[in-house]
């Protein structure tokens, strides 16, 4: 009740524009932050995106700070107000953005259970024949190098890749590839993940590369991993979690140019 007694209206008529970008550094300044913050620490995506839903509005210390503010003249009275406005409206609006979380969670896990299925289906249709290999977890611009070389060396390759556009260049090549995320149990299953030689990540996202190591070495403690990182702190996330080696592209090209003066190398490889 006092909040509503506080606001004054006329300030959505007099500053529309103010009060709507208030309200998006609410929404979506706070979210935004709110869900990279919780992806660092390794949370899924699912996790992120509910807390940012959570924090996507202002309340009760927001007044306060507004009023001290205010009684150090350091806020003026259309400050106070955009607050007000701002705070009001995040709150009404939040059931609103959970409802459409809601839906777009419940839309993104029935498509990763139809793409579960797909996958399932498709192996039905490939002869398990394949062990002692090596398993590539994506196929972008790093991964497809890698799975380049690994072929022309003569190496079994299974791929993982979430890219239907991908997975069927690929088959249509002959190589085996499965259709989902790494992530998943059942789709590391279908790549053969209990009788592969080595683990290798090239997926650009450290953290998810993270748990993806810590499932994998749960299941298979002797299996060789080898991860891609492009941070000191995805580094060490991926190594505590049981990678044998993480490798971090920019130090390398800094260790390769430097191989080419004859200097020494920046820093040895990170070995687990």
């Amino acid at each position: 009740v006092s909040v509503g007694m506080l606001f004054n209206p006329m300030i959505l008529i007099e500053q529309p524009l103010a009060v709507l970008g208030t309200l998006a550094i609410i929404i979506f300044g706070k979210s935004l932050a709110a869900f990279f913050l919780v992806r660092m620490f390794g949370h899924s995506p699912r996790t992120a995106l509910t807390i940012a839903a959570r924090l996507a509005q202002i309340g009760e210390f927001a007044f306060i700070l507004a009023g001290l503010g205010m009684a150090l003249d350091l806020l003026p009275q259309a400050g106070q107000n955009l607050v007000l406005a701002g705070a009001i409206l995040s709150i009404m609006l939040n059931p609103i953005l959970f409802a459409l979380l809601e839906k777009y969670l419940d839309k993104t896990e029935t498509l990763d259970d139809q793409t579960l299925e797909e996958a399932i289906e498709d192996e039905k249709q490939i002869p398990v024949d394949i062990c002692n290999h090596a398993l590539l977890v994506g196929f972008g611009r790093v991964g497809s190098l890698l799975g380049e070389k690994l072929m022309a060396q003569g190496i079994p390759l299974v791929v993982i890749e979430n890219s239907r556009t991908r997975v069927d260049e690929l088959r249509a090549r002959g190589i085996r590839a499965v259709l989902g995320n790494a992530a998943n149990e059942e789709i590391m299953n279908l790549a053969h993940l209990d009788c592969a030689r080595w683990l290798l990540l090239t997926i650009p996202n450290g953290y998810e590369a993270g748990e993806i190591v810590a499932s994998a070495r749960e299941k298979c403690p002797d299996i060789e991993i080898i991860a891609r990182a492009h941070y000191d702190d995805e580094v060490d996330y991926i190594t505590e979690r049981g990678a044998n080696q993480v490798v971090m592209g920019e130090r390398e090209i800094a260790n390769t140019m430097l191989a080419l003066l004859d200097k020494p190398p920046v820093e040895a490889p990170v070995m687990g």
